[in-house]
């Protein structure tokens, strides 16, 4: 929840290509599909019963961003509306094997990107008696800005036995530390870790889940699914051409997140360089993704007085509460009747400012997520934060140990699922994503 944001990834700042021609009505409206967690029996009528007409950016979006450049797309790209990001296990397989499920993602992602099916043949064009490449639910549908970013965890270099699986140990940059365990840290193994990600990011719901499936169904027999999530409703803006969302306090979340017109910034926070010791991650990044669930019935009960005091910002213009508007500076110094501070010691906004945190920034692209309820009807709902840095050691955890300790909205929010990756550089066209560590 830090207002720290990362900056956009630089390929993508570039005019996005035309989009390929639509071949039939999108029916994409479906609200639960997006990032309802809608699950289990019932779903067919649920969706039945909240079909919605298509959003403005269903229908407007016709975004196309290359997979292949210098940076992956995903990360400085103009955060989409929906994701899913998937974990995954890799399973006893070889080094060669390895490689060979990169290329094969990579061939897959470059395809699907663009708007076309996955595969030689796509969802229809091969053998009949084989099942399809590509399962088909896409088929109607343009790339509605859809970027697939890969990263590579921790367990890929050292498994939790201490076993170098794939010659890599000796590669693994210095800056991909295991996170530290943050006060008030209700972690789940089942929602946490991973040997690699895939972050699906697309202004149509049934487009990143269709890259998700797709990917997960390629991988089979090579690596598994760890964990999931579906988000609906970014919670952060990375272009200043994007208006600031809410998140599910009702708040503008992300307004002072790093933009991707502002290079200097991006070179300095986001990009990882040569200098800083690995040199195959030259271009990468490294992404922190956490699931925080919120308690929403308790927040809804606090005044809105209150509210403002835990964040530090207006509800409705999103200003610091030292005065101005939205994107006005906030004033730390300032105070009011009695000496007291317009903006609490322990407001938010306070405690997660580069001011207060040795000028450390993060490339913010969060989602929200509603997976139900849980077992006493309680909305299983919050945050799915995703962050991208060039160097966790001096930018999301002392930023977040800052939060554990002392955010007055800690009582509001549960930490339950965390992983860290190294997002390597992009791919050069007709090569894959992490060539740079398995020497492709």
């Amino acid at each position: 929840m830090s207002e720290h944001e990362p900056s956009p990834e630089q390929p993508d700042t570039s005019t996005p290509a035309p989009a390929p021609a639509k071949t039939g009505i999108s029916r994409r409206g479906l609200f639960g599909l997006a990032g309802a967690g809608i699950v289990g029996a019932g779903v067919g009528a649920a969706l039945d019963r909240f079909v919605l007409p298509p959003s403005a950016s269903a229908q407007e979006n016709a975004a196309v961003y290359p997979f292949f450049g210098p940076n992956q797309s995903g990360i400085t790209t103009p955060a989409q509306d929906r994701l899913h990001f998937a974990s995954f296990d890799v399973a006893d397989i070889t080094r060669d094997e390895l490689v060979g499920l990169l290329q094969d993602w990579s061939a897959a992602a470059a395809l699907m990107t663009q708007g076309k099916q996955a595969g030689t043949y796509g969802a229809v064009g091969g053998p009949y008696d084989a099942p399809p490449d590509d399962t088909g639910e896409a088929l109607d549908l343009p790339a509605s800005g859809l970027t697939i970013t890969f990263g590579f965890g921790p367990t890929l270099f050292t498994d939790s036995s201490g076993a170098d699986r794939f010659g890599i140990a000796a590669d693994r940059p210095a800056a991909l530390v295991d996170l530290p365990h943050f006060p008030a840290d209700m972690l789940q193994d089942t929602l946490s870790g991973g040997d690699l990600c895939i972050q699906a990011c697309s202004d149509d719901p049934q487009v990143a889940v269709h890259a998700i499936r797709n990917l997960s169904r390629i991988a089979f027999g090579r690596a598994s699914i760890r964990w999931s999530q579906l988000g609906f409703g970014r919670t952060s803006s990375t272009s200043r051409a994007q208006q600031t969302p809410r998140n599910l306090f009702g708040f503008k979340d992300g307004t002072a997140n790093i933009k991707s017109e502002d290079t200097g910034v991006v070179d300095d926070q986001v990009w990882a360089s040569k200098a800083d010791g690995a040199a195959w991650m030259a271009g990468g990044s490294y992404l922190v993704a956490r699931k925080i669930r919120m308690t929403i019935e308790t927040w809804d009960r606090t005044s809105l007085r209150e509210q403002e005091r835990i964040i530090g910002r207006t509800k409705g213009e999103g200003a610091p509460y030292s005065g101005g508007t939205e994107f006005s500076e906030p004033d730390f110094a300032a105070t009011g009747q009695g000496g007291a501070p317009l903006i609490d010691e322990a407001a938010h906004v306070r405690l997660s400012h580069p001011d207060q945190n040795a000028g450390a920034q993060l490339l913010r692209r969060g989602y929200n997520f509603v997976d139900g309820n849980d077992d006493l009807g309680r909305l299983n709902a919050g945050l799915f934060f995703i962050a991208y840095q060039r160097d966790p050691r001096t930018q999301f955890i002392p930023i977040q140990m800052n939060l554990a300790k002392n955010d007055a909205m800690n009582e509001y929010i549960r930490h339950v699922g965390s992983g860290i990756f190294a997002v390597p550089p992009g791919a050069a066209s007709g090569s894959y994503v992490g060539a740079t560590l398995f020497g492709g």
